[in-house]
């Protein structure tokens, strides 16, 4: 008689959140090889998911995880990293009790169907970050922010940014205007009826002006698009079971349904009453994320988003991405559409980077402006979709319709490219990213010419394990 042992098929990226991962207080990190550059100065910041478990319970989903915040301090002294869970009231409640005990995206309140009705929501904080001038904001989706200390990353509470009266929700996806420093943002509730709340805050973040907008069924709206005069927004194709979820029946994630007969509708409001201008429909199609946008000349907006065939893959693909393991092919594509703002009608749309890539970024200082050059996050070609995580960065040029790509080595994996601007030259720019190294179950950051024509001018040593995160800033000093 003898044995078969059954070989795991998990992949090295599965390493980086195979347990939660540990805190460090402000460190002096490790130069590994080549050279801080002179002009970034700066700081680093990164939120993502990173405890997937409690009390040996796992997450049902990705975006279940408790939210933790990475800073990387540039300074003439050297480079400092910190890393700290947000600590939540769900998040303190939860260590203590040493298991889950409340609803996210992917999961129900533990315990019997009766305690799910109404069941409260726990703040993940797991999202994005928002850099103030006097504190850093940890954002997701459906509630309020938490604020944070810019240096230590320390919690101090949530907060209401002067307007988010009775927790009105604030989105990851803020956009802030280089030029006016407004930032504007968004949120969905849900009540009697399904509603679009818009934001406009100055520059330290205080809410200025709201408006809301009755949206007629939901539809996860994720991000949106910033141009000198508009918002922009499109909402896929999808409806929700929103009985079977509010009576605990079905998870959040689980009551949403892809509907392409739909259509994707498109809203443009006016930046500066937050009132709708137009609204039309195009053809079905799912994002999360968009680079960028402007009005052109002659009237119209470009704009650049990733663009699934589906809601339902990419859902279950960042479902299983939390067991370590996962089967199902989400292929987002990164494609360029034109937009007419009177009629909010879709006038051409061209697939520009034909790969699996996500997380499109441009420098902050060409946000809602005409912009030559986006970066994403990209899967190699050597790499299995469906299997994988990216293991590219690339920076696709609109001028030569030219993708650079700089592949990072087997078993080492990139999160969202963030563009840094050079302190003593504006010309010059450097792109950073955070990566886990499967061979050495490792994490580091590494920073390269925004040209993306060489190897990284510099790594540096992390004290633990950064899981794979979303969202990313770059704050100058």
């Amino acid at each position: 008689m003898h044995t078969i042992t059954q070989k795991s098929t998990k992949r090295a990226w599965a390493g980086a959140i195979a347990k939660p991962a540990t805190e460090f207080p402000p460190t002096q990190l490790p130069i590994l090889s080549g050279k801080v550059p002179n002009g970034l100065r700066g700081s680093l910041y990164r939120n993502g998911p990173a405890r997937l478990e409690r009390g040996g319970m796992r997450v049902g989903h990705w975006f279940d995880g408790d939210g933790a915040i990475l800073g990387v301090h540039f300074t003439d002294a050297g480079v400092t990293g910190v890393y700290r869970y947000v600590q939540t009231a769900e998040y303190q409640a939860e260590t203590k009790a040493d298991k889950f005990l409340y609803g996210v995206y992917g999961m129900h309140t533990p315990g019997p169907i009766w305690k799910r009705w109404n069941q409260q929501i726990k703040n993940a904080a797991n999202t994005s970050v928002l850099a103030l001038p006097d504190k850093l904001l940890a954002l997701w989706e459906a509630t309020q922010p938490y604020a944070l200390d810019l240096q230590t990353v320390e919690t101090k509470g949530l907060d209401d940014l002067g307007g988010l009266d009775n927790g009105l929700p604030y989105s990851a996806h803020y956009k802030r205007d280089p030029h006016t420093g407004e930032i504007y943002n968004f949120g969905i509730s849900l009540g009697s009826f399904v509603q679009l709340n818009l934001y406009k805050s100055d520059a330290s973040g205080k809410i200025i002006q709201k408006s809301t907008f009755k949206l007629d069924r939901y539809s996860i709206i994720h991000d949106f698009v910033l141009t000198q005069r508009y918002l922009v927004f499109f909402m896929p194709p999808m409806r929700m079971k929103m009985l079977s979820f509010l009576v605990g029946l079905t998870t959040f994630s689980d009551s949403l349904l892809w509907e392409p007969k739909l259509g994707t509708q498109v809203l443009i409001f006016d930046r500066e009453n937050l009132s709708l201008v137009s609204r039309g429909e195009t053809e079905p199609w799912f994002n999360w994320h968009f680079g960028n946008g402007y009005e052109n000349q002659d009237g119209s907006v470009i704009l650049d988003v990733v663009r699934y065939s589906d809601f339902q893959q990419s859902n279950e693909y960042l479902r299983e991405f939390a067991t370590g393991e996962t089967h199902t092919n989400s292929h987002g594509t990164l494609w360029q559409v034109h937009l007419n703002l009177q009629t909010a009608k879709v006038t051409a749309s061209d697939e520009v980077i034909n790969r699996v890539c996500e997380f499109p970024v441009v420098p902050r200082a060409q946000v809602a402006q005409p912009w030559r050059y986006t970066y994403v996050a990209l899967l190699p070609q050597r790499m299995n979709p469906g299997k994988e995580w990216f293991s590219a960065i690339a920076r696709f040029d609109y001028k030569t319709e030219t993708l650079t790509e700089v592949d990072l080595g087997e078993n080492i994996y990139t999160s969202e490219p963030i563009y840094a601007q050079d302190s003593q030259n504006p010309e010059q720019g450097w792109v950073l990213v955070v990566v886990y190294d499967g061979n050495s179950d490792k994490s580091e950051v590494w920073i390269f010419d925004s040209d993306l024509d060489a190897e990284p001018v510099c790594k540096l040593g992390l004290p633990s394990v950064i899981p794979h995160s979303f969202h990313g800033t770059w704050n100058p000093a």
